[in-house]
C-alpha cells in the first residue's frame, strides 16, 4: 500500500508529465489548464504530513536499486565490480551540467555520485544488456560528437530528430565503442537507446525504472523475460555470448 504522500507525489507526476510529450503551444495551454484547477481537498493525514520531495525520492530508489547491483557485483562477479570508478562530487556534476548546457536529471545526478562510470577492464560492461556506463567526462565527450554530426537545433528548446540538446548519453552498449548506446532524455526522463545510423527508441520509463529492472533480474533470475544474467570469468555478461570462449564458459546464474 501507498502513503497518502506517496500518492500525492505520483498524481503530481501523472499531472504535469503529460506536458513533456506536447508541442509547445498544448504544453503552454496544459499549464493553464492545471493553474485553473482547484486543489483537491487533502486528508487529514495529508494535511499535517510535510510536502512530498520528489527529488529525495528519485535519489533514494536510485541509490536502493544501485546498492542491490552492487551487493550482487561483490558476491557474485568480482571483475565486473572492480571496474567502478569511484562517483563525482557535485561541484564536478555541476560542471558537466554546463558543459552539457542542459539541466541533468536527479537520477542521473545520483547514479554519477555513486560511480563516475568504469574502468577499461574486463568485465565492465555489466549493465542489462550488455551496456558500459558512462562518466561525466565522456558523457560530455559524446554528447558533443553527435552534436557536431547531427547539428544541434538553432533553438535548444525545439526538439531535434537525429540529436539534441536535452539527450544526456548514459552508456554504451559494448565496451569500447560508440557506435550505439543509450541516453537520458531529460525533458520526459525517459532511456532511449541509439546507433550510428540516428535510429532511436524508447527503452524505458526512466533510468530508475533500468536500474530497479536490473537489480530485480539479479535478485530473482527465475522471474526475468530477457536476455539472462550469467558469469564468465568473474564478470556479469547478459545472455549467451555470440562468440562463446570455450576455456572460460558462460555459466547461466539461476540464483
Amino acid at each position: 500500500m501507498r502513503s497518502a504522500r506517496d500518492l500525492a507525489w505520483l498524481e503530481g507526476r501523472a499531472r504535469h508529465g503529460r506536458a513533456g510529450y506536447m508541442d509547445r503551444k498544448q504544453s503552454v495551454a496544459f499549464a493553464e489548464f492545471l493553474a485553473d484547477q482547484a486543489p483537491s481537498a487533502p486528508s487529514d493525514d495529508q494535511s499535517r504530513a510535510p510536502g512530498p520531495r520528489p527529488q529525495e525520492a528519485a535519489v533514494r530508489q536510485v541509490t536502493d536499486a544501485w546498492q542491490r547491483i552492487e551487493a550482487w557485483l561483490r558476491a557474485h562477479a568480482p571483475a565486473s565490480y572492480a571496474s567502478l570508478k569511484p562517483g563525482v562530487s557535485q561541484a564536478e556534476i555541476d560542471g558537466a551540467e554546463r558543459a552539457l548546457g542542459v539541466r541533468i536529471p536527479v537520477d542521473l545526478k545520483a547514479l554519477w555520485s555513486l560511480h563516475d562510470g568504469v574502468h577499461i577492464v574486463w568485465g565492465e560492461a555489466f549493465l542489462m544488456g550488455n551496456a558500459r556506463l558512462m562518466g561525466t567526462a565522456q558523457a560530455v565527450e559524446l554528447h558533443g560528437h553527435w552534436g557536431k554530426h547531427y547539428d544541434f537545433r538553432d533553438d535548444p528548446d525545439e526538439p531535434g530528430d537525429l540529436w539534441d540538446h536535452s539527450w544526456i548519453p548514459v552508456c554504451t552498449l559494448g565496451e569500447h565503442s560508440w557506435a550505439a548506446g543509450l541516453y537520458l532524455d531529460a525533458r520526459t526522463g525517459e532511456l532511449w537507446s541509439w546507433d550510428e545510423h540516428a535510429n532511436r527508441r524508447a527503452e524505458y520509463e526512466s533510468l530508475t525504472t533500468y536500474l530497479e529492472e536490473m537489480a530485480d533480474a539479479l535478485t530473482a533470475p527465475g522471474l526475468f523475460t530477457g536476455a539472462r544474467p550469467g558469469l564468465q570469468r568473474g564478470a556479469l555478461v547478459w545472455g549467451v555470448p555470440d562468440h562463446p570462449d570455450p576455456d572460460h564458459p558462460w555459466v547461466e546464474f539461476t540464483g
